[in-house]
């Protein structure tokens, strides 16, 4: 076997996935179809959630300096304020910020961290067959070579080849028409502490702040009709359409870096496993990019597998595990579906009732506090929670599957540390040292023992920071990795 498992697909989700299962002492090796590390790209913000994950893998470092703080969204109908949005922190104890940041940059500081595990990308490797059997899978790359693993996971993205290859059915929608994207440079005296967007009857445009004082621009624009136009065409029809649905005489497109166009489909994946080949990220699901949730839901994809994985390779528990990644992570997938494609909805409404429903009432409802902080909690992630899942449970709060929050802790040593900063490719037991050793029979060194700082129930963290149980976790751990 020349790997444990082979990842298909180098993007956030793929080397996510490397990363945790390194961390995990699993045997990865990586390969992508792309000639060489994406320099663009669509995703620009990362939510908390997503920091969190990159906490986890220690990937994290850096980022936070690097990105803009533009946590505002003011939306216009011509140079009238409709509505601002502010997001802030919804109060779930969480020590990784927001970011408005480049999915590109986020790839590089990702592979950086690969590197420092000891792995790499195999660029220019495109998995073109797959035949499993009982013991592992037999892949076939583009150049003719073989690879054999015990498991192949495609995070290969929205075409995804291992999906195909695994007879996974991949149902979905269009939901839109064409949206321009471009990143440019900007003569305008435009706030970069937000975003801005601006209702028109012709289509919504928006304007975000990025690092590097570019700003991404992205306009819904179903008029334009060029069959497959080049970079250059769409930046000359941004640069056109720019002034008159802004309503900003003086702003001017001046240089762009790139220039993109897509339509909003919406697809979910019929399973996320079938045998030895699994899914992650866009290559399980697919929807629109308002909100931000895609990144942000593919890397809540791989950490949760990425522990699973780990204990059935390391016999340390039953492949009936793995059952528990669909039925934990494809509700949330479903969820993010509805909500994004009912926001692209009301983002493109162009009859009056959508028009009425948009400006009359959801306008003056995102202008209350109440609904912007219930807007972060939502878009956040934070609250994600398995409770309802096949390793969930009832009780007090936190209830098993609900996110822990990043609390202060203790070493045994006496020194202070952070849950979150302790996980990092291990459990965690907070309390006394007979649950520690409870749990350690069971998952040896995986698994670290704290001292919350201030009162909490004893528990036992997943690697992922949710809840596995409270009190002894013998009991939980026989029936979860049976």
């Amino acid at each position: 076997m020349e790997a444990d498992v082979l990842v298909a697909g180098a993007g956030p989700v793929g080397l996510a996935l490397a990363i945790a299962l390194l961390q995990h002492g699993v045997r990865v090796r990586v390969v992508d179809k792309a000639p060489g590390p994406a320099t663009t790209s669509r995703a620009n913000f990362v939510h908390a959630r997503g920091s969190e994950v990159l906490d986890r893998l220690d990937a994290l470092t850096g980022l936070p300096e690097e990105s803009v703080r533009a946590m505002t969204i003011t939306t216009y109908a011509g140079d009238r304020p409709m509505m601002r949005i502010r997001f802030g922190d919804p109060g779930l104890n969480t020590a990784a910020p927001p970011l408005v940041i480049s999915q590109a940059r986020v790839e590089a500081r990702l592979r950086e961290r690969l590197a420092e595990l000891g792995g790499q990308p195999e660029w220019g490797s495109a998995v073109v067959a797959a035949d499993q059997d009982a013991s592992g899978v037999t892949a076939v790359l583009g150049d003719g070579r073989t690879v054999r693993a015990g498991w192949l996971v495609g995070c290969d993205g929205t075409g995804s080849t291992v999906r195909k290859l695994a007879g996974i059915a991949f149902p979905g929608v269009k939901v839109s028409e064409r949206f321009l994207l471009v990143d440019a440079r900007l003569d305008t005296t435009l706030d970069r502490s937000g975003t801005s967007g601006w209702v028109h009857p012709d289509g919504m445009l928006g304007a975000m702040p990025m690092p590097g004082g570019q700003w991404r621009l992205l306009a819904y624009d179903p008029a334009f009709r060029e069959d497959k136009p080049s970079e250059e065409q769409i930046v000359e029809r941004m640069r056109r359409i720019l002034p008159g649905r802004t309503g900003l005489g003086g702003i001017r497109l001046l240089d762009a870096s790139w220039a993109s166009l897509f339509s909003v489909h919406r697809r979910l994946a019929d399973a996320y496993r079938r045998g030895r080949i699994l899914l992650a990220g866009d290559a399980a699901h697919v929807h629109a990019p308002f909100g931000g949730q895609g990144m942000l839901t593919g890397l809540g994809d791989a950490e949760n597998l990425a522990w699973k994985l780990a204990l059935v390779i390391g016999g340390m528990a039953g492949e009936r595990l793995l059952d528990t990644y669909q039925a934990e992570r494809r509700p949330l997938a479903t969820q993010v579906l509805r909500g994004s494609t009912a926001t692209t909805k009301v983002n493109i409404a162009s009859g009056p009732v959508g028009r009425f429903l948009r400006d009359r009432v959801m306008v003056p409802a995102f202008n209350l506090p109440v609904v912007q902080r219930w807007t972060t909690y939502t878009t956040s992630q934070l609250w994600v929670s398995y409770r309802r899942g096949p390793l969930g449970g009832r009780g007090g709060r936190p209830r098993p599957g609900d996110r822990v929050p990043d609390v202060a802790c203790e070493r045994t040593d006496g020194t202070r540390t952070r849950l979150h900063a302790e996980l990092r490719g291990r459990w965690a037991v907070v309390g006394d040292s007979a649950l520690f050793e409870a749990a350690r029979r069971r998952l040896g060194d995986r698994v670290v023992h704290l001292r919350p700082v201030e009162a909490l129930p004893a528990m036992l963290v997943r690697p992922d920071a949710h809840l596995a149980c409270k009190g002894d976790p013998t009991r939980w751990l026989d029936g979860a990795l049976a």
